[in-house]
């Protein structure tokens, strides 16, 4: 007996409101302003066909503070599963339409039981947040219900990557959960994030304040770091987060998606030779040393406007997914600082996490000298880089182009921290200090007495050089693996990358360690 129709009418009936949101004459108000809706957003993100919603019936019944009788269609989120890349992905997109996308009690049971539903899966969490806030009118349940959402992304962390787009308001507590995912993608326009606005901040401390100054993709991406990549709109934002998938695996009990040939390509690059400067003090670009380390060039720089004296991101390297940290010597001559070792413990971590092998480009004076860093706590932050790669039980691959001195060669992970390769070019130094500071201290006298100190000093610099920081010294102590000439840099790292793709490394039982926050 067919199914009666008058069923079949409740049906689309309620499927049409559920798709509609906040109503067709909202989702307009949107287009004019060039923004797409919640649902338009995670159907431009899965692949066509794909998106299986969740919960696009549930919703809070209204009773009272003047919204008895109102429609909320979704509670202000939709939910769902899709496929990327021909992999599952768990979505949800805050409505803005409906009441402003505020997260009341069955806004955050439906992102909780999508959470924990990929969890279960073992699949990523992409979430796009565009909301006014708490509903006031719930009052403690809202609150409840943001506590219910950051259990579930601290329980999630390390389980399954998650991902967050800040494509709207972003205020308050609402904040801190994409605090809690691994990435934070965030458009440039039409955006903002902070905990308190101008006014409260006015009101409590007296300073004027602008949100272009604290609140922006602009301020989040270079001052506090939030924010790891900037979106020029929502189709970018969509379009990054599916190029990071395309790199991390699916749980952290998968192998990353490696796109291994049967064999290797091994050839010299003399483009690489060509890199290196005539003069030992010029800054050598190491993007232009990655461009040409990785396949095609392709290379997705996480963090890319924050702490850019280091760099870090994905490539690949003959098919095999990397996680890269480069020194970057064009600033701040490649110091670490504070920013800088923040920023690359959380990545080696990631990686870590998430089986993805490391890959460390060293060229590094040392940490960053001045009161300030002293005083903000520059031992505390570098030690945060000591203890992730220490930790890390991925496959470590490290080349020292030039200088590694002090404790930031200890950092950039020497093979006293735990790298299972050490490769040096020609051009490496690896000392306590320069060869310039190391004279003066070792050759006082020698060169004060000598009738032309100047040319005494440079003749010390260079003997020190060769016999105290050349690599084929520290080739000879078994402190590198070998030293090789810089045109055959990729192909030794393939090599050696694929050596150790069946690396197991068991550590101590225990909960967890004690890094140094």
């Amino acid at each position: 007996m067919p199914i009666a129709k008058e069923l079949l009418d409740q049906l689309a009936a309620y499927r049409e409101t559920a798709l509609l949101g906040g109503g067709q004459d909202k989702i307009e108000a949107r287009h004019q302003k060039g923004l797409m809706s919640a649902r338009e957003r995670l159907l431009a993100f899965f692949e066509p066909g794909t998106f299986m919603e969740i919960g696009m019936h549930a919703q809070q019944q209204c009773v009272d503070f003047g919204m008895a009788g109102k429609s909320m269609p979704g509670d202000g989120v939709v939910t769902g599963v899709g496929y990327v890349d021909g992999r599952p992905v768990a979505a949800y997109s805050q409505d803005f339409t409906v009441g402003g996308g505020a997260v009341g009690r069955i806004h955050a049971k439906k992102i909780c039981d999508l959470m924990e539903y990929a969890q279960q899966a073992g699949m990523p969490v992409v979430g796009i947040n565009d909301s006014g806030g708490a509903r006031i009118q719930e009052g403690d349940e809202s609150l409840s219900g943001y506590g219910q959402v950051f259990f579930k992304n601290v329980l999630l962390s390390g389980v399954v990557p998650q991902i967050s787009i800040i494509a709207g308001p972003c205020a308050g507590g609402a904040a801190y959960s994409p605090a809690l995912t691994d990435f934070l993608i965030m458009t440039r326009n039409n955006a903002n994030m902070f905990i308190c606005g101008p006014e409260v901040i006015k009101a409590a401390t007296g300073q004027t304040a602008s949100l272009d100054q604290f609140a922006t993709a602009a301020a989040h991406a270079s001052v506090s770091g939030n924010v790891h990549f900037i979106a020029e709109d929502e189709h970018h934002a969509l379009e990054i987060a599916r190029k990071l998938h395309s790199f991390l695996p699916s749980n952290n009990v998968m192998d990353p998606p490696h796109q291994l040939t049967g064999g290797l390509t091994i050839s010299s690059d003399p483009g690489m030779n060509e890199l290196v400067p005539d003069n030992p003090k010029a800054p050598l670009d190491v993007l232009q040393v990655i461009a040409r380390l990785v396949d095609g060039g392709d290379f997705l720089e996480v963090h890319q406007e924050f702490a850019k004296n280091i760099v870090v991101g994905f490539a690949r390297i003959e098919g095999m997914v990397v996680g890269i940290i480069a020194n970057q010597p064009t600033v701040k001559a490649g110091t670490l600082d504070i920013d800088a070792s923040d920023k690359s413990s959380r990545f080696i971590r990631f990686c870590n996490i998430f089986n993805i092998p490391l890959v460390t480009l060293v060229d590094v004076p040392g940490f960053m000298p001045g009161l300030a860093q002293e005083r903000g706590g520059i031992i505390r932050h570098g030690a945060k880089m000591l203890f992730a790669y220490a930790a890390a039980t991925v496959p470590k691959i490290t080349v020292v182009l030039r200088k590694a001195y002090g404790g930031a060669y200890l950092a950039m992970c020497s093979r006293d921290m735990g790298a299972d390769l050490v490769f040096a070019w020609p051009t490496a130094e690896i000392a306590v200090m320069g060869a310039e500071g190391a004279v003066k201290i070792l050759y006082k006298r020698e060169i004060a007495a000598a009738e032309d100190p100047k040319a005494a000093d440079a003749a010390f610099a260079k003997d020190y050089r060769e016999k105290f920081a050349s690599p084929y010294r520290a080739a000879g102590k078994a402190m590198i693996t070998d030293v090789i000439e810089p045109a055959q840099t990729r192909s030794v790292v393939a090599m050696a990358l694929r050596n150790t793709l069946s690396k197991r490394e068991t550590r101590p039982p225990k909960k967890h360690g004690n890094i140094p926050l």
